[in-house]
């Protein structure tokens, strides 16, 4: 709900009426304009009586607002959130972050020569896969704790962020020692009780879009983290599940210019499991740049013919590198840059 108040509202009746809604068990959100206040009411309006509100001298307006979403809301929040990763920024006007590593950590050598690579290409954070879900039970599950420590060992080589899949609650106090941007996959997106899990922390989140979920029910779900107090969630769009069969998934970049419009929150693009084409990667990396994504996630190997999962949508560190500098001048097209640590 949002309540517009008359210009030159005396500051006791303001806080009169946020008084008023606090003691109802609402959150106010306040928005301060030269010629007008608005209040932001988040949390479960329908107790509220419209015109009763209304009926206050000092109230010019009272609308309800359709969108379930309330703290990701633009409505409530117009400033564009940026989330810290270790000093680097993500989102706002900040220089677009470019996340590169393999889809399975496969050992303590190969992560470090990935991230050696990744961070010479202008990476500025490491992507690896500890625990891995997978289609079939029979496939390679992942190293565990052990692939979250060879990625430890490779951020103290180069000093990259790791970014990496929690799959279930119980996993959570590895994930806080180990990991700087816990990532929730597509299969995830409405495990609730995980989402209220990572909600109490205070680390990075990202979130991706569900294989076939709507925009709306995405952005649900990052209400469910910052309810439960951590504001700190980027979105990712990693492709959803069409009728489409020469792509692994159908890469919606529409949703870029979509959820800035909606909400604050940052955005970025997985490229590589949305084409799983390698091939395809650059030009949707590019255009991903064009609309406006705050970074990408892209899966890197050495060897991707040999590589322990997803080899075929993965990028050889040289063309990684190609794509990053492509990726410069996109962005510098547009105003922005891409960070270099």
């Amino acid at each position: 709900m949002i309540i517009t108040l008359k210009k030159g509202a005396p500051e006791h009746e303001i806080n009169k009426l946020i008084h008023q809604f606090e003691t109802q068990g609402l959150q106010v959100n306040m928005i301060t304009g030269q010629n007008f206040n608005v209040f932001g009411l988040v949390g479960d309006t329908a107790k509220l009586d419209e015109k009763r509100i209304q009926a206050n001298e000092w109230v010019e307006n009272v609308q309800r607002i359709a969108a379930p979403y309330k703290l990701s809301n633009r409505m409530f929040h117009p400033e564009d959130t940026v989330v810290d990763v270790n000093g680097i920024q993500v989102g706002g006007e900040n220089p677009i972050v470019i996340i590169g590593g393999p889809c399975s950590v496969e050992g303590e050598s190969m992560m470090v020569e990935v991230a050696e690579k990744v961070k010479e290409a202008g990476g500025c954070m490491m992507r690896g896969g500890a625990y891995k879900p997978r289609t079939s039970p029979y496939a390679f599950q992942g190293m565990g704790e052990e692939g979250l420590i060879c990625m430890d060992k490779a951020r103290a080589k180069t000093g990259l962020p790791i970014v990496s899949e929690l799959m279930s609650a119980d996993k959570i106090d590895e994930f806080v020692k180990y990991v700087d941007i816990i990532q929730i996959g597509a299969r995830n997106m409405q495990n609730f009780d995980l989402l209220k899990a990572v909600g109490k922390l205070d680390k990075p989140i990202l979130l991706k879009r569900g294989l076939a979920n709507t925009i709306e029910e995405w952005i649900m779900s990052a209400e469910y983290i910052m309810a439960g107090g951590n504001k700190n969630v980027i979105l990712c769009e990693r492709g959803i599940r069409t009728f489409e069969k020469y792509t692994r998934n159908t890469l919606d970049l529409s949703v870029v210019p979509i959820i800035k419009q909606k909400t604050h929150l940052p955005i970025i693009i997985d490229p590589s499991h949305a084409t799983g084409d390698w091939k395809l990667i650059e030009s949707m990396s590019l255009a991903a740049i064009a609309a406006g994504a705050d970074g990408l996630i892209i899966e890197v190997h050495q060897n991707p013919e040999c590589a322990w999962s997803d080899g075929q949508q993965s990028l050889k560190p040289e063309k990684f590198k190609q794509v990053v500098e492509k990726c410069k001048k996109v962005a510098e097209a547009i105003g922005r840059s891409v960070y270099e640590g």
